[in-house]
């Protein structure tokens, strides 16, 4: 991929650091309007894709609606009301949490993962902040009678259909299929086929089961990230706004008109990928406080800002 600068960090008013990337925004029609990088190559979207692998399985006829919908498609931070639904859903399939076949942790939450190690527990698939999506695929292979023992294999009839809805949503073939970190299959894109597929949830017709997964993103953000997560933030702050972080700093968004955006940091840190989606969601037009504290995430000294990290101009 040829990347470019996307954010710089400034210290003192020194250029310290920059972080490269690619990044692309889309307007309402589809038209780009903001293109940095190599938007076009294919990137692996990792938990950006968790929407599109939910709309997957509703439309194989999984029986999730509202917060627990939310958790399908979650990065979760592992707090209490996150383990309890994923037992729930698993509940509802007849199913228990030694089903999951997802890699084990500790909760993200750092106060929860604090309170696990006190308490002496071990990491477990049910504390990882992918068990609502594991979850959530078991529960669709017992709704199909699709065997649950092999439901993390590329052509297991379940990973088949996700491989085919994420292909439509984003308007291309999908470009190469690897291993998730949490075990699953993970079906590369590029970050305009990306923007495409999360446009197509924001837009999605009354009933369908785009629009079922936008709602629970929309209405249940705490379900999706966690009490604090800059994601969760930002789809309270801008009504009507869905939006999904990933591993190796990928982040995927789309406002309640269609418009888009999504974006890599080429060296997988965290700490710019909010600050650049700030700006492409100010370049499409949203307006809200939340985006101005986005943009600034300060550079410290003595634990003082002595600067910041800046999104380059759009």
């Amino acid at each position: 991929m040829s990347h470019a600068v996307l954010a710089r960090v400034v210290r003192s008013g020194f250029l310290e650091s920059v972080h490269h990337g690619s990044a692309v925004a889309l307007d309402a029609s589809g038209h780009v309007v903001v293109a940095l990088g190599d938007p076009r190559a294919p990137v692996f979207p990792r938990s950006s894709a968790k929407p599109l692998q939910a709309v997957a399985m509703l439309r194989a006829g999984l029986a999730l609606n509202g917060p627990l919908l939310a958790l399908a498609a979650a990065s979760h931070s592992g707090e209490r009301f996150h383990l309890d639904g994923v037992g729930r859903i698993l509940a509802g399939a007849g199913l228990v949490p030694d089903d999951l076949q997802n890699s084990v942790d500790l909760p993200l939450d750092e106060q929860e993962r604090v309170a696990w190690h006190c308490a002496g527990r071990e990491p477990s698939a049910l504390a990882q902040n992918c068990s609502g999506k594991h979850a959530a695929m078991l529960a669709t292979c017992v709704e199909n009678g699709w065997p649950t023992a092999t439901y993390r294999e590329p052509d297991h009839p379940l990973q088949l259909l996700i491989a085919e809805t994420i292909a439509e949503l984003a308007g291309e073939p999908i470009a190469a299929t690897g291993v998730d970190g949490c075990g699953a299959p993970l079906f590369a894109v590029s970050l305009a086929g990306l923007a495409r597929a999360f446009s197509r949830l924001a837009t999605g017709r009354h009933g369908s089961a785009e629009q079922r997964v936008a709602n629970a993103v929309r209405t249940y953000p705490e379900w999706l990230g966690g009490t604090g997560r800059d994601v969760t933030v930002l789809i309270r702050a801008l009504p009507g706004v869905i939006a999904k972080d990933g591993a190796e700093a990928v982040y995927a968004a789309a406002l309640p008109d269609g418009s888009s955006a999504a974006l890599k940091i080429a060296d997988g840190g965290q700490r710019a990928r909010p600050v650049v989606m700030a700006a492409l969601l100010h370049k499409l037009g949203a307006a809200a406080d939340l985006l101005d504290e986005l943009a600034e995430v300060p550079v410290l000294g003595r634990g003082e800002p002595v600067g910041r990290v800046e999104a380059v101009p759009m």
